[in-house]
């Protein structure tokens, strides 16, 4: 090929400007490089070099490389000064120019894979044998009294347990914590366990509860014909789930439970007085299992009398024990009218009078009131990670009346506990709340590492490593990147952070989305994941991976692919599921099949068995 001796002397002197600019920020800076660990001197520079870069509109410049056929610099991200120099280097040898582009300290390439590699070993711990990226499990409450069930985690692939410090209690995350201590010693696996800390939850306060019931409900065609029953789980509380998910859960004393045998019926009375029956199939574990082929609804306290096989043995009644009240949710359409109040009462829907006017409007608590003198008039507001939209139209001491402009067409259901979001106001929330400072205690004693969660500047940051100093603890830290004020610090944070080692990054895609606006998620995930990747730390792909599988147990198509993607971070998080087990051991194998094909941003090419009779074949990829 033939070089263009002009475009090569132009884009020489484009990467003469970028360089002086990356050595003039290192001076800016130094003092902030000066102070990072030593663990991460290099990597500060490099990050350095990078947003200096970065200051340029470079894609011109790329299109030029590309079109000399050079290196573009899509990948620049880890090693900044040696892919300039190693171009300029070339370049200079095609203009036939005697100077030798070379620098001091500089991370080369090969080195840069080192340094991820190195500091995601410290947070992370070993990898797996067959998998380099590394899946987080958030811990459900069952992990306080399953042992199988953790050991079963980390069998199928888990190699961080995530446990919540907005729920349970110490003595629940102790149980958790010996559990997976035991599953370690037993299975010869590195485990890590990383621990959140709630921070300032921003959501809706707790709904005015409904009826204790459950509903049981056969499966039924278009005809209403029943096709299959439900199927009815019986145990005493507190007992082991079963691998199958039941249609209904019915808690009865352990007792009366052991007297009952396959094929023995219990009949009950439902609570529109419709008799109805439960013919028991079998056992497994604690529990017994049935099937009902009507329609019921049954009560806290409603009686099951056992009707034996047996005339002989008579008949023996027991009642349900405690249901969990049905989790009601406020109705709201378009043009509704919300009062989200600073005082914590219970929510409850709009009360309409026979007229179908509103005579008073639904309202439902917020749980960090403290939000109310940084809102202004006209803000959007999002719920339940944006199902439901509006704007705030008055602002009063003790409430905000918010206009609902979106929900679904036959009305968003909110309920307690749901996220709120504010992307255009000003809070002044961010940092450590009292709750956090007193979990932090045990944190700082029996995890691995912290997941510091809605850290939204360097000060921030300041806050919890003297924290960490006072207590004494030596321990990692995940920052969780959830707000548009978290991502526009991001530089800041990290440099902060890495005074200390070792540390990583989240990307909590559900708050982050609705803080910085659905079009611009995507752009803003890749954004983070190259930050990351200038300063050689390892980040977390979480908020909804394989969320379908997990739950429900099949999984989406989009969501195989989001997990496919997941594979450019050094770990993934998995959230809690009736199907978790299942959803760990697919990722485990998407993962192990996908880094065949891909490692971070590059492209990676195996060979294609039977290419060359023009046929694809994928077979020696199977996991």
């Amino acid at each position: 090929m033939r070089f263009n001796p002009e475009i090569l002397q132009q884009i020489n002197i484009q990467l003469t400007g970028i360089i002086a600019k990356a050595i003039e920020l290192e001076t800016v800076y130094a003092d902030r490089i000066k102070n990072v660990h030593p663990v991460y001197r290099r990597s500060a520079q490099n990050l350095i070099h990078y947003l200096a870069f970065r200051t340029f509109k470079i894609d011109g410049l790329q299109q030029q490389l590309r079109n000399q056929s050079l290196p573009s610099l899509s990948s620049i991200e880890a090693h900044v000064m040696d892919s300039l120099l190693s171009i300029k280097t070339i370049i200079n040898h095609l203009l036939k120019n005697e100077t030798n582009e070379d620098a001091t300290g500089v991370v080369r390439v090969h080195e840069s894979q080192k340094l991820l590699k190195r500091n995601t070993k410290l947070l992370f711990g070993y990898k797996s044998k067959r998998r380099l990226t590394r899946i987080m499990v958030t811990l459900p409450p069952e992990a306080t009294h399953n042992y199988k069930f953790v050991r079963n985690l980390m069998e199928v692939g888990m190699n961080s347990a995530r446990i919540n410090c907005a729920h349970d209690t110490p003595a629940d995350w102790t149980n958790m914590i010996s559990n997976v201590k035991q599953a370690k010693e037993e299975l010869h696996k590195n485990c890590k366990i990383m621990m959140d800390l709630g921070g300032p939850k921003l959501r809706t306060g707790s709904i005015k509860p409904g009826p204790q019931v459950i509903h049981i409900k056969p499966n039924r065609n278009m005809l209403g014909q029943v096709v299959s029953p439900a199927k009815i789980w019986m145990a005493a509380p507190g007992s082991e789930r079963p691998k199958e998910k039941p249609n209904a859960v019915i808690p009865v004393d352990s007792d009366w439970l052991k007297t009952v045998k396959r094929h023995s019926e219990i009949l009950f009375t439902d609570s529109r007085n419709k008799k109805c029956k439960i013919v028991m199939e079998g056992r497994e574990g604690e529990g017994r299992w049935g099937v009902c082929y009507d329609s019921a609804y049954l009560s806290t306290g409603t009686d099951l009398t056992l009707k034996r096989t047996i005339k002989s043995t008579g008949e023996e009644i027991v009642k349900t024990g405690e249901l969990l009240p049905l989790q009601q949710f406020l109705s709201l359409h378009i043009g509704d009218t919300l009062l989200l109040t600073k005082n914590a009462i219970e929510g409850e829907n709009a009360i309409i009078n026979k007229d179908g006017e509103v005579t008073e409007p639904a309202h439902i608590a917020c749980t960090l009131p403290e939000i109310f003198s940084d809102v202004k008039v006209g803000e959007p507001i999002y719920f339940d990670d944006g199902k439901i939209e509006g704007f705030i139209e008055e602002v009063q001491n003790d409430f905000l009346k918010i206009v609902i402009t979106y929900a679904r067409d036959n009305g968003g259901k909110l309920k307690a506990d749901k996220g709120i979001n504010l992307p255009d106001s000003d809070l002044q929330i961010s940092g450590l709340t009292a709750k956090d400072k007193e979990d932090l205690k045990f944190v700082g004693k029996y995890a691995d590492a912290v997941n510091f969660s809605f850290v939204n500047t360097e000060n921030d940051v300041k806050e919890l490593l003297d924290e960490l100093e006072d207590l004494d603890a030596n321990i990692g830290i995940i920052f969780k990147i959830e707000t548009q004020k978290g991502f526009k610090n991001l530089p800041l944070i990290l440099l902060k952070g890495m005074q200390t080692y070792p540390i990583g990054v989240m990307i909590a895609r559900g708050d982050l989305a609705i803080e910085t606006g659905w079009k611009n998620f995507a752009s803003i995930q890749e954004e983070i994941l190259r930050i990351c990747e200038a300063a050689h730390i390892p980040d977390v792909w979480a908020t909804q991976v394989l969320e379908n599988l997990a739950k429900k147990g099949v999984p989406s198509r989009a969501e195989i692919t989001d997990a496919a993607m997941a594979n450019r971070a050094e770990c993934v998080m998995l959230n809690k599921g009736f199907y978790i087990t299942k959803a760990v051991k697919m990722l485990d194998k998407i993962l192990r099949r996908m880094q065949r094909f891909q490692k971070k941003k590059d492209t990676l090419l195996p060979r294609l068995e039977n290419a060359e009779g023009l046929q694809l074949s994928h077979k020696e990829f199977d996991v």
